[in-house]
């Protein structure tokens, strides 16, 4: 039952992801086909370069190309929708991101661990399966990735890391810990969304 929860929200983390690719090639003036990509390297980035640095053979979206047919009808829908209707609340993105974030973060470190990679390799292996895809999207649209600047966002995932460790140093259950992850993560997204917190910049000293 676990299982099918955090497969489901995997999927529903992959169709957000997707969409927030296709709005910011909205916001830089892509093409369809530049909309795709991004929206392609965002969902699936990080997941492509955990599976990669593992050895992991074949990567999720080969084995399962579920994964591709969510991410093209997540993208043609929101490119429809964003030509035919007035845009959603601020407010929805943000927080459907912050769920897919906080469920990649503990896929990531599961898989990672079934892997055989030590705990700090997992949690790392699950930062890279949240922020990869986000990072390689805003590089490609010329602007500086969201978690190398203010935002608590890898900051979130870091945390939500630790205590899946502690979590599965206090009990044997694989499931409890990465609920603990989920919850952990997404929390203090939400929290740093909702009270708009950030980490201090730095600045040079004169």
């Amino acid at each position: 039952m676990a299982n099918t929860i955090i497969y489901s929200l995997d999927l529903f983390g992959t169709a957000v992801f997707a969409i927030s690719g296709v709005l910011v090639a909205s916001r830089r003036k892509m093409d369809l086909f530049g909309a795709l990509v991004l929206a392609c390297v965002t969902a699936i980035g990080g997941g492509t370069i955990r599976d990669m640095a593992l050895g992991a053979n074949p990567v999720f979206w080969v084995e399962n190309s579920l994964y591709i047919w969510v991410i093209v009808s997540a993208s043609l829908l929101s490119i429809l929708l964003l030509n035919n209707f007035p845009s959603p609340p601020r407010w929805l993105l943000p927080v459907a991101d912050a769920i897919g974030m906080a469920v990649f973060m503990a896929i990531g470190a599961e898989k990672a661990l079934a892997f055989g990679a030590p705990m700090i390799v997992a949690v790392v292996m699950g930062v890279v399966t949240a922020c990869g895809g986000g990072m390689i999207r805003d590089v490609l649209a010329n602007q500086v990735p969201l978690v190398l600047q203010r935002e608590v966002y890898a900051t979130a995932c870091i945390a939500g890391g630790l205590v899946w460790v502690a979590a599965l140093y206090l009990t044997p259950s694989a499931g409890f810990a990465s609920s603990a992850c989920i919850v952990t993560a997404l929390l203090i997204r939400l929290v740093a969304i909702r009270y708009h917190l950030s980490l201090p910049k730095l600045s040079k000293n004169r």
